[in-house]
């Protein structure tokens, strides 16, 4: 009664070919993988870097400041006994 997930629709003039699992390879280009990783890397540094140093440096001082206000003042407390 109907047909299956993956076979809703006919297209006509499309090919598709698959592989078995057991016959693909386990790690085809593993050398080439990661040198493309570091390059990959490498060309991203420049674009994302700045964001997330001025990120840092405002979480930085944020902290620092936040810290500072919740300190007690000592002269407040000189005539406790």
């Amino acid at each position: 009664m109907g047909k299956g997930f993956g076979e809703l629709a006919y297209l006509r003039g499309v090919i598709t070919y698959t592989l078995s699992p057991y016959e693909q390879k386990l790690l085809p280009n593993l050398s080439k993988s990661f040198g493309n990783v570091f390059r990959r890397i490498s060309e991203n540094i420049p674009v994302m870097a700045p964001p997330f140093i001025t990120a840092y440096i405002v979480y930085d001082q944020v902290e620092k400041y936040h810290d500072q206000l919740t300190r007690k003042n000592p002269a407040d407390f000189e005539n406790d006994v």
